[in-house]
């Protein structure tokens, strides 16, 4: 059996994928907790995570296969450079520190200039790696990255074999070895080879399919993708049009950007948000009784500028009905007293939410970590 651990941490994302096989994916890590905040209901992400990996269990366990970074905003990377071996320098290494393997990052994160603070350093590790040919897959067309390598006085033929583009599968799993393929969708080529840099139009979008006791289970790792420009709708259209729609069937739907209603459109609506007609279609393409897991704060009661939005809520329970499918927003569940890991496990049987007890309130006041 295949899990998915998505973890309560505000408006942040990370979400850890543990195979049948024993290997790790990490999309993401965002250790967003305010240690000095006796209030903050959010996961202290470091030692929860270490228990999930085996960490804590097992000293041999502390590495993860792959770390995947959908994009470098902070809310999901921070503390990466506390947290995780980086190679590129030797202050960030240590006996405490997480390694991974492989590293999986957008074209943008290499290439884009005047970052600051934990982007730089994650993107210094992105680039180190890429540069040694080693421990990296990037994401987007190898052209994406022409000007930046030959500014280093590198040859482009020399990097394409490390780049993963939009309609293909990333090489280093496989249904048969691992019982999980990863399908990418985003980022586009073109957007990165103009100069046209946009961290949450430019993140890594894939379509996950495991494979257990000979059932395939899908889902969409979708990160902060917008569309407010269009970017979702054209993953839609291309993907329609090379009649590939089973690449954008899920049974386990990953809500893009904490529920802004930026994934949706450029408007957020009255009372709902409309969405445009391609992703009318992508989310009328779950299967029924799926997951829809939406990384978020507590959805608010009324309108905010912030995300959740609960104009954009209210459509996604449209569409939640129709398919008669689970919601669960990280920081609601199982209370927003005290919330705890939404894990999905995938069998035989598909998809299926794991049941979190609450934790009474006194208890969650006074444990270090919850869940």
């Amino acid at each position: 059996m295949h899990e998915l651990i998505f973890y309560p941490i505000g408006n942040g994302e990370c979400c850890l994928i543990k195979l049948e096989c024993g290997k790790l994916i990490a999309f993401d890590y965002a250790d967003l907790h305010n240690p000095n905040d006796d209030d903050d209901k959010r996961m202290p992400l470091k030692e929860n995570f270490r228990d999930d990996i085996g960490w804590n269990a097992n000293p041999k366990r502390d590495s993860v296969d792959v770390l995947a970074v959908t994009h470098g905003d902070l809310d999901h990377i921070k503390r990466i450079s506390e947290h995780f071996w980086l190679e590129h320098a030797s202050k960030y290494q240590g006996a405490d520190r997480i390694k991974f393997t492989e590293m999986w990052v957008p074209a943008a994160l290499i290439v884009e200039e005047g970052v600051e603070d934990e982007t730089r350093v994650i993107r210094a590790e992105a680039r180190h790696r890429f540069l040694a040919k080693a421990g990296i897959r990037v994401f987007s067309r190898p052209a994406a990255l022409k000007n930046w390598l030959e500014s280093k006085g590198k040859r482009l033929d020399d990097y394409r074999h490390l780049c993963c583009d939009a309609g293909t599968l990333v090489p280093t799993f496989s249904k048969a070895a691992d019982g999980v393929e990863f399908f990418v969708h985003s980022p586009f080529a073109e957007r990165t080879a103009d100069g046209l840099l946009d961290r949450n139009s430019d993140c890594i979008v894939v379509q996950a399919v495991f494979v257990s006791g000979g059932r395939e289970t899908r889902a969409i790792i979708s990160g902060d993708i917008c569309n407010q420009d269009g970017e979702l709708d054209r993953i839609v259209r291309i993907t329609r049009h090379h009649g590939r729609e089973e690449r954008l069937n899920w049974d386990i739907l990953d809500i893009p950007h904490h529920c802004s209603y930026l994934s949706m459109g450029a408007e957020k609506g009255d009372y709902k948000t409309p969405t445009t007609s391609e992703v009318d279609w992508l989310l009328k393409n779950g299967n029924r009784r799926s997951v829809m897991v939406c990384s978020s704060w507590e959805i608010p009661s009324e309108t905010t500028d912030q995300p959740p939005h609960v104009e954009t809520y209210r459509t996604y329970q449209d569409y939640r009905r129709e398919l008669d499918a689970e919601w669960r927003v990280t920081m609601e569940y199982p209370t927003r007293r005290a919330p705890r890991r939404t894990v999905v496990e995938v069998g035989y049987t598909g998809a299926r939410l794991v049941k979190q007890p609450a934790v009474p309130a006194a208890a969650a006041t006074i444990a270090p970590r919850v869940g």
